[in-house]
């Protein structure tokens, strides 16, 4: 089977994430994870914080906080809420470790050796009020491109553009708001991305026609926009150091690397991470999936379209002027927004729903199907609360709850604790198994193409077989004049529900989890050891055989009331603000 190394974009490390950051990077990458371990492919899956950079030192200063102590908290505040929602990762790593500083300054390294970073002069922008050069994202203006009022001086987030600080119409602090700012000059490093055009161009030529087009047409558009030399070091007291053998003069100075520089490198720091955190006697391999690794490995990241220009652009350019064989990747999967009522999530107003709060109200399984079911894949998608209330009541308690509680009540309750026998299987049962198969394989396909909100229809579909089936056999009236019918008709939602236990699992794992521990299998029988059933053998419908033990579990999904949505309204607000 293939070897697949799965990276999310790395949560920033300022504060609990929104739904927004979640379902535009860290839990589609947990659903495909998930699927792929599940059909036998050995899975590297691979994030961590984004410790370094001005906002962490900022959020430290306000904690009160020395900057290390703040985020090796905030790194476990936010780790603790994505085991919350179950997210599988093999390693959740720190921007901040020693193996991403090592393997940052040697890249760095290799870049200056290979004559694709030259310290330059230049002019930057400095607060008089902060007393403090301000790095790029610090200051905010208008973007002379678009007319944004609210533009970074890295990036514009209304048109994508990327930018300088002078770029700026009407700038001013971000931190003060003092629009007192002067230019005074200093010296920084800068990757020579320009005399990387033609590599990096053909790298993108071999690969983006493969991405979905929200991927390709962003890396295009950077590209037909021309690729500027980009300063790579800022003036901070965290981050990353430049390395003192090669550069002492700025090594004194106290300057880190910029932390888009070092933060997609933090992938393969993270895997060196997880190598050595390996138990005793046994041994990781973290370079063999990063390292001379083209043939072996197939790399899919996941994230949101911001991140879309750094990691399609500026981290292969950054691997291929180190002149190693860094793995690069193959597949970008990137996603679109997911708006709160048409208006942006935002950390810094806490309008929307962050991970912790979701938590708080509702177990992980209705907020990561709701996700995924409406992904922003081809377009932004907008949270609601009557429409996630549609959803979860519609889809997980009506349509996949209530067939499963309907069928073990009812079996139980005429039949006994064990999968009745009944009679074989009939034209009904062949049909539905024609069915599943088809829907099987179409679920398949759809999450073999990264196509979640299509993946997530074929599994509705399939829950909804279910129930059809259920209604048209009608084993509450089967049972009066015929009880062998009815247990036959019972054994077969049974197999089913054995079914939906397996492949639902990369959406709803607890709720996975709940239904195949009704049945009471033998360890080593077929329905216990399958990780996935496919088509072929789901046509049966035959794994979980008569006189198996079985109990019911509790409700596996609760309906969202009128008066939820009332108090989750009042609470979180139900428009943009």
């Amino acid at each position: 089977m293939a070897r697949h190394l799965i990276t999310s974009a790395l949560p920033y490390i300022n504060g609990i994430k929104h739904l927004g950051n979640m379902v535009g990077s860290m839990l589609p990458a947990d659903v495909y994870a998930r699927y792929l371990r599940r059909r036998g492919h050995e899975v590297l899956f691979i994030c961590a914080t984004d410790e370094h950079g001005t906002p962490a030192e900022l959020a430290a200063q306000e904690a009160g906080l020395p900057v290390a102590e703040f985020c090796a908290r905030a790194h476990d505040a936010q780790r603790a809420v994505y085991d919350g929602f179950g997210l599988s990762f093999d390693h959740f790593g720190r921007s901040s470790s020693p193996q991403n500083r090592e393997i940052t300054q040697e890249i760095a390294r290799e870049l200056q050796r290979n004559g694709f970073i030259e310290e330059r002069a230049i002019r930057q922008v400095y607060s008089n009020a902060d007393g403090r050069f301000l790095p790029d994202r610090y200051i905010v203006g208008t973007c002379p491109h678009c007319g944004y009022d609210k533009a970074r001086g890295d990036q514009c987030e209304n048109c994508t553009r990327v930018l300088d600080p002078t770029d700026l119409l009407e700038p001013r602090s971000a931190i003060s708001g003092s629009a007192d700012l002067e230019v005074r000059e200093t010296r920084h490093l800068f990757l020579l991305q320009s005399k990387l055009t033609e590599e990096v161009e053909d790298w993108i030529d071999a690969h983006a026609d493969d991405w979905p087009v929200l991927a390709s047409s962003i890396a295009r558009k950077w590209l037909t926009e021309g690729l500027q030399d980009r300063s790579i070091t800022r003036d901070l007291e965290w981050g990353v150091p430049v390395p003192a053998d090669v550069w002492p003069e700025l090594a004194a100075e106290g300057k880190v690397f910029y932390v888009w520089f070092d933060a997609p490198i933090e992938y393969i720091g993270a895997t060196k991470e997880w190598a050595d955190a390996a138990p005793a006697g046994h041994l990781r391999d973290w370079k063999s999936w990063w390292y001379e690794a083209d043939e072996t490995v197939r790399y899919t990241e996941f994230m949101g379209k911001d991140n879309v220009p750094f990691h399609t652009v500026m981290f292969p350019a950054t691997l291929l002027g180190s002149r190693r064989p860094w793995k690069k990747v193959d597949y970008v999967k990137a996603f679109n927004w997911l708006t709160y009522y048409g208006g942006k999530f935002s950390t810094s107003q806490r309008r929307g729903v962050f991970g912790n709060d979701a938590l708080d109200l509702l177990p992980a399984d209705y907020w990561r199907y709701f996700m995924m079911a409406h992904a922003p894949e081809s377009d932004d998608s907008s949270f609601t609360w009557d429409l996630f209330a549609s959803v979860v009541n519609k889809d997980l308690a009506d349509t996949l709850g209530n067939f499963v509680n309907r069928v073990l009540t009812f079996s139980r309750k005429r039949f006994g604790d064990d999968v009745p026998g009944g009679h074989a299987p009939g034209e009904a049962e062949q049909r539905l198994g024609e069915q599943v198969a088809g829907l099987l394989a179409e679920y398949e396909a759809q999450l073999d193409a990264l196509n979640f909100r299509k993946a997530a229809q074929a599994l509705r579909a399939l829950w909804s077989a279910g129930n059809a089936y259920l209604d048209e056999k009608a084993p509450w009236l089967q049972v009066k004049t015929d009880p062998e019918a009815a247990a036959l008709t019972l054994r077969t939602a049974m197999n089913l529900i054995h079914l939906y236990a397996v492949v639902s699992e990369p959406f709803i794992p607890t709720t996975a989890a709940a239904m195949r521990g009704a049945f009471a299998l033998p360890a080593d029988s077929p329905a216990a050891t399958r990780d996935w059933i496919g088509p072929e053998e789901a046509r049966a419908l035959d794994l979980v055989p008569a006189g198996t033990a079985f109990t019911v579990p509790p409700v596996l999904f609760a309906k969202i009331t009128d008066e939820d949505l009332a108090a989750w309204t009042e609470r979180f607000g139900g428009s943009a603000g």
